[in-house]
């Protein structure tokens, strides 16, 4: 008879509880640790989500995808939250430490990079297995204009048949089209609501982002991050970045 489920065999917790391993006697390595794992879960479940919402969007089914892009936002709300837990970690903390990272940083994050592949921000540092497989198929934002030209817009070819792997190049086009979807709610209400759920995801990597350049400053200042990336002069030029461009600039429109 095999022994009964419990929550530490389900959960694998002896394996996952066993993976942090601080190389140093700090005490605030472990919550460094703990940290980063943690949002590499939480991006591995955001992945997950996008790829469910890139399918259903494809197949026409937007209602079907406002559930999982919804959890994507909030995933991103709690990864978020989590600076304020580390921001408790003082520069004079990090430094008795930060020697043990070597070239390691957070810019090599594999998952980070997939899910601004999967949402459309494309280009840009050394894509691991993850990004590279997303890079050759289209986008969310691609899967989202296609969707739109299949409800009767009129949407240019190089919008809509172009190199997945390239960097989206914004058009006044695929702007004009969605401001019309805002300017008919009524009648494009499936779309408009699909919309809005980009928007909110665009807006909370906004926040990450944000957040992050924050969290980064308050503990190292402006030295070099390692990897040897720039540190928040590099994270302060991400800022600016959407996944969906022209959800914002359609506003002005209107």
């Amino acid at each position: 008879m095999t022994d009964a489920m419990t929550y530490g065999r389900y959960l694998a917790l002896d394996e996952l509880l066993a993976a942090q391993h601080p190389l140093s006697d700090r005490h605030d390595e472990l919550l460094f640790i703990i940290i980063h794992q943690t949002k590499e879960l939480w991006l591995k479940q955001a992945i997950a989500e996008i790829r469910l919402a890139l399918e259903l969007v494809r197949a026409d089914k937007p209602v079907e995808a406002y559930k999982s892009l919804a959890r994507v936002s909030r995933i991103q709300a709690v990864m978020t939250l989590s600076w304020e837990v580390l921001t408790t970690m003082t520069p004079s903390d990090y430094t008795r430490f930060r020697d043990v990272l070597g070239s390691s940083s957070g810019f090599q994050s594999d998952q980070f990079r997939a899910v601004e592949t999967l949402l459309g921000v494309r280009g840009g540092g050394v894509p691991g297995p993850l990004t590279t497989e997303f890079s050759a198929i289209p986008s969310l934002w691609d899967e989202a204009n296609a969707a739109l030209a299949r409800a009767g817009f009129d949407l240019p070819s190089e919008v809509l048949n172009r190199d997945w792997a390239q960097p989206y190049a914004p058009s006044q086009a695929v702007e004009d089209a969605w401001a019309q979807v805002y300017r008919d709610t009524d009648r494009y209400w499936e779309l408009y609501q699909l919309a809005e759920k980009l928007v909110d995801i665009d807006d909370a990597l906004a926040t990450w982002r944000h957040k992050h350049v924050l969290t980064v400053s308050r503990v190292i200042g402006m030295k070099p991050g390692t990897g040897g990336t720039p540190g928040v002069p590099y994270l302060s030029s991400t800022l600016s970045k959407r996944a969906f461009p022209e959800l914002w600039t359609l506003r002005t429109q209107l």
